[in-house]
């Protein structure tokens, strides 16, 4: 049966009027969006697969062949690099998986998807906020089921840590993947999107001290890890994890710059993909 209704207007009566449909307004298209992304991800086994086994088996490479190679006096993680490289690692698995979930959009220009979305009567912030929302949940169950994995290599992950670890966790993906999303909007080729990951972003990974503590690098590194917004949601994360144990973590950011930090990032990266996304561009007629 057709969704359409037809008005029937007996001879001689008015004509009945036809009251235009509510607004969908901006949370039931973002959900609607967000829960697409969800089964779109778990129908794509390898996704899966491969957003988990490939941070775990840098960790387990790198921790291993560089643990002898480091060595950590009265920093996070002692002498031990595994444990060292453990946020680290929990930031890799959020950043990428994140970053990717934004392919999508690549793939619905494509597909004509995202064409039939944007013609909809329906605020574009809700298909940012759709977007964003489904890359943030996916980035952070892989990371949740990572993070658990702490207390069986020795790291005092308590139930206050983990609850902070979350709350760290949820604004750092959210961030990540709004800067995914203002990356992707504009391209339409993946080949282009991973371009820009190898040239940007693990940079960015890398000058988070999730390798190497700022302590030990080079002067100008050091100035570009503190403003990198990503240094500060790794010290959430080691704050986090040594919640009661706050004195061993004296060189990281206390938690009023961690959070003023990591929301400011998620509020900026909500903010321009809200605007990238409101603005015409060549690739929304591809």
């Amino acid at each position: 049966m057709s969704n359409v209704q037809t008005a029937i207007v007996a001879p001689g009566s008015a004509p009945a009027t036809s009251s235009a449909p509510a607004h969908p307004g901006i949370i039931l298209p973002a959900l609607s969006l967000c829960q697409r992304e969800l089964v779109r991800f778990l129908r794509q086994r390898h996704r899966i697969i491969g957003a988990l086994a490939t941070p775990i088996v840098f960790w387990l490479l790198i921790g291993a062949g560089m643990g002898r190679s480091f060595h950590f006096e009265g920093l996070p993680g002692g002498g031990n690099y595994l444990q060292y490289f453990f946020p680290g690692t929990v930031l890799m698995i959020l950043l990428f998986t994140a970053i990717f979930s934004t392919i999508s959009i690549i793939e619905d220009r494509r597909e004509g998807f995202l064409q039939s979305v944007l013609v909809a009567p329906v605020p574009r912030m809700a298909i940012v906020l759709g977007k964003v929302l489904g890359g943030t949940v996916l980035a952070f169950v892989q990371g949740l089921i990572f993070l658990a994995l702490a207390p069986l290599i020795g790291m005092p992950l308590t139930f206050p840590g983990f609850l902070a670890a979350c709350a760290v966790m949820l604004i750092i993906s959210f961030a990540l993947t709004g800067l995914g999303f203002i990356i992707a909007w504009r391209m339409t080729s993946t080949q282009g999107f991973h371009a820009i990951m190898n040239l940007f972003l693990l940079p960015l990974w890398f000058l988070s001290g999730a390798m190497f503590p700022p302590q030990n690098a080079w002067g100008a590194l050091r100035w570009l890890m503190r403003i990198n917004p990503l240094s500060y949601g790794l010290a959430g994360l080691w704050r986090a994890i040594y919640f009661r144990n706050p004195e061993a973590l004296a060189v990281l950011p206390g938690w009023p710059a961690i959070l003023i930090v990591s929301v400011a990032f998620a509020a900026v990266m909500l903010l321009l993909a809200s605007g990238v996304a409101s603005v015409r561009s060549a690739a929304d007629l591809q």
